[in-house]
């Protein structure tokens, strides 16, 4: 049932007061108004700025409050009303608003009227908790923002209107793309996109979802700067993103292909966890969040699970999007034994249990490194689609990462022999050969003159690499990963 009609049911219904949740007055009240229309009822607004609109009752001057004259109006509205009362929380804190409240829940339960509060975030005070209905009214939907999208196209000129093709996939991804925004941004962002670029342009659309991010101040927004062929090695891994390029599509939909869930990527420090998880939000065009677990945590009780339930709610608002949650250990390393009053417990049940149940398309990409500190119900199948392990590179993966890398920096990799280079750098890891060009390009850099085989060779043969340090921990981790994950390479 949608929010719409579920407002309708619950004012036939006869329940008192409903205490809309949304930051869209225009929509809700537009809501509102269709339902006093089909149920022949007259819709009043009130406002702190405004007043009450149509005037309720004799329109007298009063020597209460606003907002105590605004409940006084409802006390006594005839029967067929339904009353708006917008931003109504900021005064739910005075014992005479939540004692008139009360009475008024108390009388309209008799009569054919409605007392309806909207604001956002939600502020009940639990003397009234009882007397009072919570509706969620959410983001618009796709269809909404198609017949939004479809009325600004008809409505520009006809030089303009010719030269934008909206086919069904151009207008498919466009509705994805503003999926999360309010109406009013929506309609903002379109006539943004048309005075940039004359058309509708999903990267416009992003821009104002960046935005939205950075005010919640708990995700931080990426913008995708790495592709799959920046990654070396990890065929395995790449074939199965490739595969599920279209799967927050509605043809996938259809076809009965759900949206996919997400995976974990557990290996050896340094091997392009991070790398992938950006390149996937490249490779699939969608927007990538990260979760940064430690800004989560508040220092008030209950703080944090508010924090992390603030930033699942952006996530599934901006959705379809990527969400990353890098070094996944570190962030939930407290679960076990938790010094904090029992918060990190708390703030990872809320993420589990979001992870099962939530229905947006919202795809999680969580990396690793130690695995003895992951709970283990984080790993439990159906968490994710996939467990990946990505063990340190083998030596034609080794030579595509030395390719990439002295690609990057403007040199041919053709000029120089990568084989002998990728059998001089066994046990080495991505970042670790990363470091090996860099350090060779500065020593040529200083000594005025082009990098040369010799140069990289030598820093080879300088670099301890990690694999030698922590032989022990990287031993474990591979007797770990071979029966309970799947190789990405």
């Amino acid at each position: 049932m949608d929010s719409k009609r579920e407002i309708e049911t619950l004012i036939r219904s006869k329940y008192p007061i409903l205490y809309v949740v949304s930051y869209e007055e225009r929509r809700v009240e537009l809501a509102l108004q269709s339902i006093a229309t089909t149920l022949s009822r007259t819709l009043h607004t009130w406002s702190l700025t405004q007043g009450m609109k149509p005037v309720l009752g004799s329109g007298a001057k009063s020597t209460l409050s606003p907002e105590l004259e605004a409940l006084a109006q409802v006390y006594e509205a005839p029967d067929g009303t339904i009353v708006m009362l917008r931003d109504f929380h900021h005064y739910m804190r005075d014992p005479r608003v939540l004692r008139l409240l009360r009475d008024i829940a108390a009388r309209l339960r008799e009569k054919k009227t409605s007392l309806i509060l909207t604001g956002s975030p939600l502020e009940l005070h639990p003397d009234i908790e009882k007397d009072v209905s919570l509706l969620n009214f959410p983001l618009p939907d796709g269809d909404e923002i198609g017949k939004l999208l479809d009325t600004a196209y008809g409505s520009l000129p006809e030089e303009i209107r010719s030269k934008i093709e909206l086919t069904a996939d151009n207008r498919e991804r466009i509705v994805k793309s503003a999926q999360g925004l309010t109406i009013n941004e929506v309609e903002a962002v379109l006539a943004r996109s048309i005075v940039e670029s004359k058309t509708f342009d999903p990267g416009v659309i992003q821009k104002e979802k960046e935005q939205v991010v950075r005010k919640s101040g708990v995700l931080q927004y990426f913008q995708p700067d790495s592709s799959l062929s920046d990654v070396g090695g990890m065929n395995i891994l790449k074939d199965w993103l490739n595969q599920r390029t279209g799967n927050f599509t509605d043809a996938a939909r259809e076809f009965g292909i759900p949206a996919p869930k997400g995976i974990l990527m557990l290996g050896v420090q340094g091997c392009g966890k991070s790398l992938t998880a950006k390149a996937i939000a490249s490779l699939w065009n969608l927007p990538m969040l990260r979760l940064d677990v430690g800004s989560i945590f508040g220092q008030y009780v209950g703080q944090s699970e508010m924090q992390m339930r603030k930033a699942l709610a952006t996530a599934e608002a901006i959705s379809p999007c990527i969400l990353w949650v890098d070094e996944l250990e570190k962030a939930f390393a407290g679960t076990r034994n938790s010094g904090d009053s029992g918060a990190s417990s708390r703030v990872f049940a809320t993420f589990l249990t979001w992870m099962q149940e939530k229905k947006s398309p919202v795809f999680i990409v969580a990396t690793g490194n130690d695995v003895s500190a992951l709970p283990p119900e984080l790993l439990r199948k159906g968490r994710f689609d996939e467990i990946f392990f990505i063990d340190l590179p083998e030596q034609k993966e080794r030579e595509d990462i030395f390719r990439i890398h002295i690609g990057k920096r403007k040199r041919d990799p053709k000029k120089y022999k990568l084989k002998v280079l990728a059998e001089k750098s066994e046990g080495f890891n991505g970042a670790e050969i990363e470091t090996c060009v860099l350090a060779a390009l500065q020593r040529a850099f200083f000594e005025k003159r082009e990098l040369t085989q010799a140069d990289l060779a030598a820093e080879v043969e300088a670099c301890v690499p990690l694999s030698v340090m922590m032989a022990e921990d990287i031993s474990a981790l591979r007797d770990w990963a071979s029966m309970r994950a799947r190789s990405a390479g």
